[in-house]
C-alpha cells in the first residue's frame, strides 16, 4: 500500500463525518503516536510543540532508561537496530531497547539452491505407527505420492516394494469362485456395461441407473435386493427396464417391509415407464392399507389377504390401461409383469406374503432343493398369490421375468445358486449381486431379484 493510501485509509477509518473530502492538515505522525500513548499509558502526553517529546510510560512494569548508552556497533550485514531509528518531525523519538536473542539473519541469495535427492532406505523392522495410529506408507508405490512438483528426484522403488499392475479378473471372495458364465457356450454379450442411455437435459429425474442394490435384517430374516441392466441393454445403450422398490411402512412390531418389483417387455414402448408406474402405484396402495394388512398377516387370514392384495394390484392395472390410453398406445403393450413381497417386522410372526401377475416368479430353497411356488398358485385373470410359513434355513427367492426365465429352464443356475447359498450366512450385498448376475447363452434380459434368508 503506498504512503497516500494508507493516509486515505487512516482518514476514513477515524475521520470527522463533517470533515471534507481532503486530508486533514491536522493529522500528524506525532499526533497519532500521541493518541496511541493515550490508550496504553497511564499519563497524558504533552501538547504537541516544538522540541524533544518527553518519554512515554513503558508498557511492561519495571523500570526502563530513557537514555541508554549506544551499545558497540553492529556487525556487518546485521539489519538495523531498532533503538537507531531517525527521528520524526517532532523531534529525537526516545529509543527503543532492541529485542533480546536476535540472531542475524545472512544475505539473501538469488542463486537457488541445487536438488537434494532423497533417500528411502528400507527399515530394518516393521514400521511402527504414527501419533494418528496409521502406519506410514512408502510413497514411490502405485498411488498419489504426496510429493509436490518440483526440483525434487525421487529415486524408485526396490522391486520388493513396487505394485505391479494386476491383470485378469479379481478373485471372488472366499468360498465363491470365480465364474465367468454357466453351460460350455458363452454368451453373446459382454459382461460389463458398455454404452450409457441417451439423457433429456429436460429429464434426468428419469434417469435409471445400471444397478440398485438395498439390503436389510429383520428379527429372524435377511433381505437383500438387486436390479441390473441386462447384456443387451448395456450393450445397445438402452435404460434398464426393470423397476425395484423397498420400503417399510409403520414402526414397531406392527410395521411391515414391502418389497415390489416389476419389468416391461423389452420390445414394447414405454416399458420403463410402465413398470414404474405400476410398481409405485400399487406399493403406494399397500402403504395406505399397511394396518389391515398387517392384522390380517398375524391372524393369517389368507382369504382376506388373497382378496384385498388382488384388488389392490387389479387397480394398479387399471391406472396402467387408462395412461396407456392418453398416450395412445396398445394397452396389451403398456403393461409390466408385477411381483410382490410382504414382511411383518414381528419377529412372532412366521408368515411371507407373495403376490403379483405377468412374468416373474417366486422359488423357495429349502434343504438344498429349489421349488417353485408359483405352479399352482394362478387364480383369476392370471393374479398369483403365495402364503408360506418360514422355516430356518429358508431361502425365498421373489424374481422378474429376466431371471425367472432361466431360473425355470436352466437347471445349471438353480444348481449353481443353491450351492452359494446354502453356506450359512447370507451373501453380502456385493455378494449377492454377483450371484444374481450368473450368465447364460441366450438370457440377456433385465434381472431383478429379492431374497430373504430365515435364520
Amino acid at each position: 500500500m503506498s504512503q497516500q493510501g494508507a493516509e486515505d485509509w487512516w482518514q476514513k477509518l477515524y475521520e470527522d463525518p463533517d470533515a471534507g473530502s481532503g486530508p486533514d492538515p491536522g493529522d500528524t505522525l506525532d499526533q497519532r503516536f500521541r493518541s496511541a500513548s493515550v490508550l496504553v499509558g497511564d499519563d497524558a502526553p504533552a501538547p504537541p510543540g516544538p522540541g524533544p517529546r518527553p518519554s512515554q510510560p513503558p508498557l511492561l512494569p519495571g523500570p526502563r532508561n530513557p537514555d541508554p548508552a549506544p551499545g558497540p556497533p553492529a556487525p556487518p550485514g546485521a539489519p538495523p537496530s531498532r533503538a537507531a531509528a531517525p527521528p520524526g518531525p517532532g523531534g529525537p523519538r526516545p529509543p527503543v531497547p532492541p529485542e533480546p536473542d536476535t540472531v542475524p539473519v545472512p544475505p539473501r541469495s538469488d542463486t537457488p539452491p541445487a536438488p537434494v535427492p532423497l533417500r528411502f532406505d528400507k527399515p530394518a523392522g516393521p514400521v511402527p505407527p504414527g501419533p494418528d495410529g496409521r502406519v506410514a506408507r512408502d510413497p514411490r508405490v502405485t498411488g498419489a505420492t504426496g510429493y509436490a512438483e518440483g526440483d525434487v528426484a525421487v529415486p524408485p522403488a526396490p522391486p520388493e516394494t513396487r505394485r505391479e499392475p494386476r491383470s485378469g479378473p479379481l478373485p471372488e471372495p472366499a468360498g465363491r469362485p470365480a465364474v465367468t458364465h454357466l453351460g460350455d457356450r458363452a454368451p453373446t454379450y459382454a459382461a460389463e456395461p458398455g454404452a450409457l442411455p441417451a439423457a433429456d437435459p429436460a429429464e434426468l429425474d428419469v434417469l435409471t441407473p445400471d444397478t440398485v442394490l438395498e439390503g436389510a435384517r429383520y428379527g429372524t430374516y435377511t433381505l437383500r435386493a438387486a436390479s441390473l441392466r441386462g447384456d443387451s441393454a448395456r450393450y445397445r445403450g438402452d435404460a434398464r427396464r426393470d423397476f425395484l422398490l423397498t420400503a417399510r411402512f409403520g414402526s414397531g412390531d406392527d410395521a411391515l417391509v414391502l418389497v415390489v418389483l416389476a419389468g416391461g417387455d423389452r420390445a414394447a414402448p414405454g416399458a420403463r415407464e410402465a413398470a414404474a408406474e405400476l410398481g409405485r402405484s400399487v406399493a403406494a396402495a399397500v402403504g395406505r392399507s399397511r394396518e389391515r394388512l398387517a392384522e390380517d398377516i398375524r391372524a393369517s387370514r389368507r382369504e382376506a389377504l388373497l382378496s384385498g392384495l388382488q384388488r389392490l394390484t387389479d387397480r394398479g392395472y387399471g391406472r396402467l390401461r387408462a395412461r396407456a390410453a392418453e398416450l395412445g398406445l396398445d394397452q396389451e403393450a403398456y403393461t409390466a409383469g408385477l411381483r410382490g413381497l410382504l414382511l411383518p417386522l414381528d419377529p412372532q410372526c412366521p408368515h411371507r406374503i407373495c403376490f403379483g401377475a405377468g412374468a416373474g416368479g417366486v422359488f423357495r430353497l429349502r434343504g438344498g432343493r429349489w421349488q417353485d411356488l408359483e405352479e399352482d398358485a394362478a387364480g383369476a385373470a392370471g393374479f398369483r398369490f403365495r402364503a408360506s410359513v418360514a422355516r430356518p434355513g429358508d431361502t425365498l427367492l421373489l424374481c422378474s421375468g429376466g431371471l425367472a426365465a432361466p431360473m425355470r429352464e436352466e437347471g445349471l443356475l438353480g444348481a449353481e445358486l443353491a450351492a452359494r447359498w446354502s453356506r450359512g450366512d447370507p451373501p453380502g450385498l456385493a455378494a449377492f449381486l454377483a450371484d444374481t448376475q450368473l450368465r447364460l447363452k441366450g438370457y440377456a434380459d433385465d434381472r431383478t431379484a429379492a431374497a430373504v434368508w430365515e435364520a
